[in-house]
């Protein structure tokens, strides 16, 4: 019973406190004070700046991530490219490699690279093995071409977006923040927030 009292005290006593006004404020003087001037911010308007970008991407792969300044990126476009191109020729030297031991099978020879070293007369490989070995290989050298297609389209294609969003106007008015807010129920919900200060 004295514990409630007491805080029913302190309850009166500080929202006696939160209404007295303040007499210490200190009087501001009647002035103005002329704002800064906006200075609009100039941005890359040059309408052809995504087209040119694409085109030296397409010349060379990397020039127009250099044309739009985002240097970092030419490393990984000549990784992205360049590993596909040597699994390319990789896979090329292999599946010629089976494929002339198999054509000298066909002639009836035994002196291909797969009879060599072999005391027995049977060969490491079979006729069958030689010509599955061709399939894998022929496989693998076009896939590897399709993905060094499709990464040289996507440098291409980075290099025009990347000069695209180099023109779009990021202002601290427009701001897309992500959001977490739990319910009573202690359910999270997640989404995007979308301010525009006007």
């Amino acid at each position: 019973m004295r514990l409630s009292f007491w805080i029913v005290i302190a309850f009166l006593l500080t929202a006696k406190s939160w209404s007295q006004s303040d007499t210490l404020s200190v009087k501001m003087k009647d002035t103005i004070v002329a704002a800064k001037a906006i200075v609009p911010k100039t941005w890359n308007t040059d309408p052809l700046s995504p087209a040119k970008a694409a085109f030296y991407s397409a010349i060379l792969p990397g020039l127009g991530q250099a044309y739009n300044k985002s240097y970092w990126k030419i490393p990984i476009v000549y990784l992205a490219i360049g590993i596909p191109t040597y699994l390319y020729f990789k896979n090329d030297n292999e599946l010629q490699r089976y494929r002339t031991a198999y054509k000298q099978r066909l002639d009836g020879r035994t002196d291909d690279e797969f009879y060599q070293g072999r005391t027995d007369g049977n060969p490491r490989l079979s006729t069958d093995a030689l010509r599955r070995a061709q399939d894998l290989y022929q496989r693998n050298k076009e896939m590897a071409m399709l993905f060094a297609i499709g990464f040289y389209a996507l440098n291409i294609i980075e290099a025009n977006v990347d000069a695209h969003l180099k023109q779009f106007n990021v202002d601290e008015n427009l701001a897309i923040e992500p959001f977490m807010q739990q319910d009573i129920y202690r359910v999270s919900y997640v989404g995007l927030s979308f301010t525009y200060n006007f």
